[in-house]
């Protein structure tokens, strides 16, 4: 059994049929696409078209370096399902998975439409589950519209006036762009999201991705791992923002300041319509600019350097605007309407009655699967690496995983 019809679920089902494992794959929707439904308007893939080709299903456009649009996207996923002809039934909730003690099946689903036992069970959750607000939501003043990214469409569905965007991962500064394109005044309160160059040495920063995620591997070089990680609550960090918009393009957040966008430190605390921002704005700039250079540049040059590819030495830009310190506002005096939640997702496996979710949320695994007999998971934050949760590493991971199982 697959739950979730999303890219992994579908990935991990024609794997499951090449090998001749009968399965279903139970989704809640009513039509096929997944989590890419819930996405605004103009959304963009911040991966290149490339990224969404697997074994006998490559991308069918013509321009495998453009970026995708939510819309088509949706439509490659769909047709993807019928090409494989996947065996999904949607309209199907899964509220609980628990251990079953029959002969022929470990586990019990309980669905909208009935209990479904099953040997074996993969999890394809995604990482985009429940949408995240921290606590200072709470203290708005009811004057102020409260969106997040999830609920977010375009800005005329935004009442007239400013806009404070929480959060500068990759929908944060898209959709940054997106409303000062529009003529709304923005201010943007930045976590501490690092930021990564379109391209280096002449190739987009997916291709990176995918080669230290696979070939590079052979030289003894790979993506970061959560096993680095002081603190596992870092899994929820931001991915280095970027954008698909306008052909793909670097999102500095400097840059963006020097064209009008107000930046401020992280949001603090509220009263009402009045907001206090951390004095930390510097630092995570600061953060933000070395990001590459100290996690993934040396990984890529390391890798150039011992597979002896010819690519040309290139050092990635820096822009050196300071912007000023922003300490508080008063977002009714500042003429700002609207707050902006870009403050990311976490998981929802509470539905899971085994003990295989961690203290944050996240499965406990190991390339997949758990402790627990015939019970899996797929595209999860960091289940890898890095690459685990996005376009590059997904059939990687299920490849693994199918032989595995």
């Amino acid at each position: 059994m697959v739950v979730g019809a999303g890219q992994a679920g579908l990935i991990v089902s024609s794997l499951l049929r090449a090998v001749g494992r009968e399965h279903v794959v139970l989704d809640r929707r009513s039509r096929l696409g997944g989590g890419w439904q819930d996405r605004w308007d103009a959304f963009r893939l911040v991966s290149p078209n490339w990224t969404t080709s697997v074994d006998g299903f490559p991308y069918r456009g013509t321009d495998p370096d453009g970026f995708m649009p939510r819309d088509e996207l949706i439509d490659h996923f769909r047709a993807y399902a019928a090409a494989i002809a996947a065996p999904v039934e949607l309209e199907t909730d899964v509220t609980a998975l628990d251990a079953h003690d029959g002969d022929a099946a470990r586990y019990l689903l309980t669905t909208s439409r009935g209990p479904i036992a099953a040997r074996s069970v993969v999890v394809a959750g995604g990482p985009f589950q429940v949408p995240h607000r921290p606590p200072q939501a709470s203290a708005f003043d009811a004057s102020i519209f409260q969106v997040h990214v999830a609920g977010y469409r375009n800005p005329d569905q935004l009442p007239p006036g400013g806009v404070l965007v929480v959060g500068s991962g990759q929908s944060g500064v898209q959709l940054a762009e997106e409303l000062m394109a529009a003529g709304r005044p923005v201010t943007m309160a930045i976590g501490h999201c690092g930021r990564a160059p379109r391209t280096y040495r002449g190739r987009d920063l997916f291709w990176w991705l995918r080669q230290l995620g696979t070939a590079a591997q052979a030289y003894g070089v790979g993506l970061p791992t959560a096993a680095g990680f002081a603190d596992p609550r870092a899994r929820f960090a931001c991915n280095p923002h970027l954008s698909g918009h306008g052909g793909g393009h670097d999102t500095n957040l400097r840059a963006m300041a020097a064209e009008g966008l107000r930046l401020t430190g992280r949001l603090e605390a509220v009263d009402g319509t009045r907001v206090q921002f951390a004095p930390d704005l510097a630092a995570t700039l600061q953060f933000a600019d070395q990001f590459f250079g100290d996690r993934l540049r040396p990984l890529c040059d390391t890798y150039v350097d011992r597979a002896g590819l010819d690519l040309p030495v290139e050092e990635p830009g820096q822009v050196a605007y300071e912007p000023p310190l922003v300490t508080g506002l008063d977002l009714a005096a500042e003429g700002i309407s609207t707050v902006l939640w870009t403050s990311g997702y976490r998981p929802d496996f509470g539905w899971i009655h085994l003990p295989v979710v961690d203290e944050q949320g996240l499965p406990r695994q190991t390339a997949g699967l758990t402790d627990s007999p015939g019970l899996a998971f797929i595209g999860t934050p960091w289940m890898v690496d890095m690459g685990s949760a996005n376009l590059v590493g997904v059939e990687r991971d299920a490849k693994a995983l199918v032989q595995r199982l």
